[in-house]
């Protein structure tokens, strides 16, 4: 890595030239098969065609205006988003972390108007919501917020995929005013809670008047089989967040809320220089026409089954292998001991995955995998995880 690079990443030796589909290419002409798409980014893979076109005709024709003036490609987003989501409006940004920090804001305006001079936030142990200040602090790990203390006051923990935590908090304490969590933990280990958790978090909520507010950062745009994550339950949140697979690899966040929390901001309460601006707003375009052209919502449901069975069966009965979970095109496998070296092995293997929580191999392929390459990618975690395992085992005898 550079010197002139600040060291905030560790990055593997690999540099990648140009991408199609699901495939990578190094600098060297070596290829991968991508079952992490940029860490949930590039959902449609890389080189879409849609996308690009739109990126170039966007790039020819204008660029950036800011938020001075109207942005047509910025309304047609918005109208795509609430007409899918059910929701009433929405704010751009740029990342995911920007997204929430937009949530964090309109829950304490929420509370402000309710008088609550301190409001504060319940967000769960495991999560992870961006590495801004105020999301940091919100984030449930403990890795993440070393070094950077103090943090940002308002935040309440609770152990995730416990209602009766929750009720716990309610019952202590009344400066409460928004819960805030993933509708499945992503960096936490594809924690994928009971099916009954977020309707009775909703029905918490709209029991004490605090809003519902979920971050689909890396679970929403179709990744799952719906095309947010809720939308497995009844539990629509006033509140919801996206990026990642939103823009494909161009940066753009976007913050949702509907009903009263819909009217929460004003013009000076929030901005962004370049949220929203015509070029990200164009290639969130050609994103959703692409999934709904080919279907790809159902896609990710479907496939995701069928891959996950594949690993169950692959897996079944080796020692060391805790737990195969996921929905749609997002799951993990949980070892019974830290396994991070798996990346380089599966590197060297030709194949792009990813483990967190220390002892969970992450996948999250492209949406447009084909059968045949999830069968290749089912087969290579298969082989290696068995290999990383056997070796373990035979180095302690």
């Amino acid at each position: 890595m550079s010197d002139s690079l600040m060291s905030t990443y560790a990055p593997l030796p690999v540099s990648f030239s140009r991408g199609e589909g699901a495939w990578l290419w190094d600098t060297a002409g070596k290829r991968y098969l991508d079952a992490l798409a940029g860490i949930a980014v590039c959902g449609l893979g890389h080189a879409h065609p849609g996308v690009s076109q739109a990126i170039c005709t966007q790039s020819a024709q204008l660029l950036h205006t800011s938020n001075l003036y109207g942005i047509e490609k910025q309304e047609l987003l918005a109208e795509r988003l609430t007409a899918i989501s059910g929701m009433d409006r929405v704010f751009f940004a740029n990342s995911g972390a920007e997204a929430n920090e937009a949530a964090i804001k309109l829950a304490r305006l929420h509370g402000h108007g309710q008088e609550i001079e301190t409001p504060a936030i319940i967000v769960a142990e495991g999560s992870f919501h961006g590495r801004t200040l105020a999301t940091l602090s919100a984030t449930g790990n403990r890795k993440v917020h070393a070094g950077f203390e103090p943090l940002v006051k308002g935040f309440v923990r609770v152990p995730y995929d416990d209602l009766e935590a929750i009720v716990r908090v309610a019952e202590c304490r009344s400066d409460v005013v928004a819960v805030m969590l993933e509708p499945i933990q992503g960096e936490g280990g594809v924690v994928v809670p009971d099916a009954a958790y977020l309707e009775g978090v909703r029905a918490l909520c709209d029991q004490h008047g605090w809003l519902m507010m979920l971050d689909e950062v890396q679970t929403g745009t179709g990744r799952t089989g719906r095309w947010f994550a809720w939308q497995h339950t009844a539990a629509q949140p006033d509140v919801m967040t996206l990026a990642k697979g939103l823009g494909n690899g161009v940066p753009v966040g976007a913050c949702l809320a509907r009903g009263a929390a819909a009217d929460l901001f004003h013009p000076g309460n929030h901005g962004s220089t370049f949220g929203g601006n015509p070029l990200a707003c164009s290639a969130a375009l050609a994103v959703l026409d692409a999934i709904e052209t080919d279907d790809l919502v159902a896609r990710a449901g479907a496939l995701g089954e069928s891959l996950l069975s594949e690993l169950r069966a692959g897996l079944d009965g080796v020692a060391g292998v805790q737990d195969i979970r996921g929905l749609g095109l997002m799951m993990g496998i949980e070892l019974d001991r830290p396994c991070g070296e798996l990346v380089t092995r599966a590197l060297e293997a030709g194949l792009l995955i990813n483990v967190t929580a220390e002892r969970v191999v992450r996948l999250l392929p492209p949406l447009i995998l084909s059968d045949d390459e999830a069968h290749q990618v089912a087969g290579s975690v298969i082989t290696l995880i068995v290999e990383f395992l056997g070796s373990a085992q035979s180095s302690v005898t």
